[in-house]
């Protein structure tokens, strides 16, 4: 059976309404409502199947369905090369968050310093969900043992009006809070981030179970 066939015999109409008020600016006629547990095991399902290259070499995509199969498939190819080549192909095409952040390769955790320059490239993209995604894997990947000093500073370069850049923004400095206290709290009192991503970078730390009472007061004080 074809790969949107199957993607089909697993539509769900209520999860397909719920998902298209969660994704703004995605037609409704492109949900077909797949749930992301039925992905993921559909994509453990066809990895090696000769339709699976085809798929993946075929874009761009009319359902956000397949998107989300697309990027949890590349996701778990192991090959560095042959995944990051495959998310550079597939991430001009990517146009909403949930397929952005669904996308996480697992090659990523071993290859971090070859990662590392890839990050920085698409931190620095035009393409709203590039840069999101440059985001994300500098906060997945460089915020513990490899955590870089300059690295926040780069991400607080990044100014956008787009509402899903300055998002993850704020979710980047909220765990590296988190993760990086000393490092990153000049960042915050110096005002390095627009007044918006600012005050959510502090809405959403002091949401966090991983800051402390008292970091969290201290936050509070600091809000514009």
């Amino acid at each position: 059976m074809e790969i949107l066939a199957l993607l089909k015999s697993l539509s769900d109409e209520k999860n397909a309404a719920f998902q298209y008020k969660l994704t703004p600016g995605i037609d409704r006629e492109r949900f077909l409502g797949v749930r992301l547990p039925d992905i993921r095991a559909l994509a453990r399902k066809i990895a090696n199947e000769p339709e699976t290259e085809a798929f993946l070499n075929t874009l761009p995509h009319f359902y956000f369905d397949e998107n989300m199969l697309h990027g949890v498939l590349i996701s778990q190819v192991k090959d560095f090369s042959a995944c990051v080549a495959a998310v550079e192909r597939f991430l001009p095409f990517v146009d909403n968050w949930a397929v952005c952040d669904s996308t996480s390769p697992v090659s990523f955790a071993k290859n971090k310093s070859a990662v590392l320059p890839y990050a920085l490239k698409w931190l620095d993209s035009k393409h709203v969900y590039t840069c999101r995604f440059g985001i994300e894997t500098l906060m997945r990947h460089y915020l513990d043992n490899s955590f870089e000093p300059e690295l926040p500073a780069l991400v607080a370069s990044v100014r956008s009006d787009e509402y899903y850049i300055k998002m993850m923004v704020a979710w980047y400095f909220a765990t590296a809070l988190a993760k990086q206290w000393e490092s990153v709290i000049p960042f915050i009192e110096n005002r390095a981030l627009d007044e918006w991503t600012h005050n959510k970078t502090i809405q959403k730390a002091r949401e966090s179970y991983r800051i402390t009472p008292g970091q969290k007061e201290y936050l509070k004080t600091l809000k514009i």
